[in-house]
């Protein structure tokens, strides 16, 4: 089997690219250098040179709320640019079979929580993050509608929050458990006594580690034609932004107290995805919050520092 992945140097790409090669599976990912995803010209002569089996596009420009909040434009613009040149492309490249990475942010603000596949552009979306949701969103319907209109099987993934190895760390710009790691061990380096928590920190949030959604992309690869167009991929339950404050500071050993700034946005208080077609395919994922805290501080402190 041969898997050609975009975005292969972020995050959840080279947690697939480590589990596949490690079970065997062939994979082509090229860096930005190696192709440029907005040259719809060169990715499709590379799409039509190497003849995958699967597409899995995990590439796209992510960001936590902040950079959200500075960026809507570029967040928007080029989440939707480079969608709709891998979505196209190998569809003239003549590939069959592609895995399209959503966001739990293309649910409605309001929408009921647990989040069912069907709520879908049924209400408005989270302003915070509005041009990413957006982009995701549009791209999703285009794997949809080419998938019934030309008969491929062009399918979106939608995880939860995500984080693990290969995570960004910078305390602006990346999502909230890499952000906060980082945060609190410089707070025990600099024998800082307290630590600032944006909101009231009760919304909850539901953040898998991100190996086992590359496991699971990979165990549904033998079981592709059972797999709906749109699937959440997640826990099944949540946690407050003070519970993951608080077992960050129990695993990196942080022994001081916790504030509020309620003047800053909290974003949704709830976004938790139902689970139930990804139970029926018989996957759920492995890693609890303690060890998956502790595998990404171990990362950190010996890739990032």
């Amino acid at each position: 089997m041969k898997l050609f992945i975009s975005g292969g140097r972020g995050m959840v790409g080279r947690n697939i690219i480590a589990l596949a090669e490690a079970r065997g599976i062939e994979v082509y990912a090229p860096s930005r250098k190696e192709l440029d995803l907005s040259d719809y010209d060169e990715l499709k002569a590379q799409l039509s040179a190497y003849q995958p089996d699967f597409v899995v596009h995990c590439a796209g420009l992510v960001g936590g709320i902040q950079a959200n909040i500075a960026a809507p434009y570029d967040f928007c613009f080029q989440n939707l640019k480079i969608g709709m040149n891998v979505v196209q492309a190998s569809f003239d490249a003549g590939i069959k079979n592609l895995i399209n990475l959503g966001s739990s942010c293309m649910y409605p603000r309001f929408a009921e929580n647990p989040l069912t596949e069907s709520q879908i552009l049924t209400g408005e979306l989270e302003p915070t993050n509005e041009g990413y949701a957006v982009a995701k969103v549009a791209v999703a319907k285009l794997a949809q509608y080419l998938s019934a209109q030309h008969k491929v099987n062009y399918k979106t993934y939608i995880p939860c929050n995500l984080y693990g190895c290969w995570d960004k760390f910078d305390v602006n710009k990346s999502h909230m458990i890499p952000a906060v790691i980082r945060k609190i061990d410089d707070a025990i380096k600099l024998g800082t006594k307290n630590v600032e928590i944006w909101g009231d920190g009760l919304s909850k949030r539901e953040f898998m580690f991100a190996e086992d959604l590359a496991d699971f992309i990979l165990v549904s690869l033998e079981k592709f034609s059972e797999v709906p167009d749109l699937i959440n991929v997640g826990l099944g339950y949540d946690f407050s932004i003070n519970e993951y404050y608080q077992t960050i500071a129990d695993v990196l050993g942080y022994k001081g107290t916790f504030s509020y700034d309620l003047s800053k946005p909290a974003g949704m208080k709830q976004k938790l995805v139902n689970t139930e077609l990804q139970t029926q395919l018989g996957w759920k994922p492995k890693t609890s919050l303690e060890s998956g805290i502790k595998k990404t501080y171990q990362f950190y402190l010996k890739e990032v520092l």
